[in-house]
């Protein structure tokens, strides 16, 4: 699965929570619920059913696929608005171009990431090449939002496109955990992602029998779901497995531990580990837009109608 590893993380720099740091109970777990996405392409709602306490300032997460597309079958999304917060796309597997009506866009693929700014408001589409529509193919990725706060909503819409290789690898200190920093920081390791919303994101790779102990900020929230494998979660260790999201407590570390025996499709545990500084403000969502109140949701429909949100170029390269 993972695009982005190394062939021995021993040589990598270590992290690894302190023996005094208050372990993070769990709270809960979760299993995502099935669902489709866009122009049909399926995904599980990672973030169905927890309470928004625990997840401020993350708004949703998806995860799309892991499927194996025949010819002619991938999709991707038509044009649509956002507003007041940040679109995360994480490509493991496969090929997705991003444009919007800002002038932004890329193509990422194979442990790319490309990071979206709404802020003020703007139009934008995610589509397979046409070269994969042709021959299928394999097709696995996360799409994450991240709410903006109030200060920050009608800021300029910016656009980050990070390398797989640009993103900050560490290792637990046995080798048994291969850390991928996204954004945020961890144990004073920064990843490439400018966050106006102070988080961490990191996926993991753990592993059968592997245990890694984290550092986590006691002012983040802690949150881990799983892409693939089976595994526990805390020191209670937990039971978790792919499609569950495990909501951790308060403290300063966090435990995630990979099952003996893994499946064959997928030999490691796959998790994604999320923490953020919660906004504590009031959320009003609907559809593509995230503001602080009802009314400012109705100036976003109202601007998108009027078209002060963007026009879709004339030739947008699809």
């Amino acid at each position: 699965m993972p695009a982005v590893t190394v062939d021995n993380p021993l040589t990598l720099p270590k992290v690894a929570a302190s023996v005094d740091a208050v372990a993070r109970p769990v709270l809960a777990v979760t299993t995502a619920p099935s669902g489709f996405e866009g122009e049909g392409f399926p995904v599980r709602r990672a973030f169905a059913g927890i309470n928004y306490r625990h997840l401020d300032p993350f708004i949703m997460m998806d995860q799309m696929g892991e499927v194996e597309y025949a010819a002619g079958e991938p999709k991707g999304t038509p044009w649509h608005p956002h507003r007041g917060f940040e679109t995360v796309t994480y490509l493991i597997d496969g090929t997705f171009i991003h444009q919007d009506s800002n002038g932004g866009g890329g193509t990422i693929e194979n442990g790319d990431t490309q990071w979206m700014t709404a802020g003020s408001g703007l139009l934008h589409i995610e589509a397979p090449p046409e070269s994969l529509v042709q021959s299928g193919g394999l097709f696995h990725g996360l799409q994450l939002w991240v709410n903006l706060p109030k200060a920050d909503k009608m800021m300029d819409p910016r656009y980050q496109d990070i390398r797989g290789g640009e993103v900050q690898l560490l290792a637990s200190p046995d080798g048994g955990a291969l850390l991928r920093v996204i954004a945020g920081e961890l144990d004073g390791h920064q990843g490439p992602g400018i966050t106006h919303t102070p988080i961490t994101m990191i996926h993991a790779t753990v592993r059968p029998g592997a245990e890694v102990t984290l550092p986590w900020r006691e002012d983040f929230n802690g949150l881990a779901y799983v892409l693939a494998g089976r595994g526990t979660v805390g020191a209670e260790r937990r039971p978790i497995a792919m499609g569950q999201t495990a909501v951790f407590g308060a403290g300063g570390s966090l435990t995630v531990r990979a099952d003996e025996r893994q499946d064959g499709h997928t030999p490691d545990l796959e998790v994604v580990l999320l923490g953020g500084r919660p906004i504590r403000e009031p959320m009003a969502h609907y559809g593509p837009f995230v503001m602080n109140s009802q009314a400012e949701l109705k100036q976003a429909f109202e601007d998108f109608q009027a078209g002060r949100l963007g026009t879709v170029p004339a030739v947008h390269g699809m």
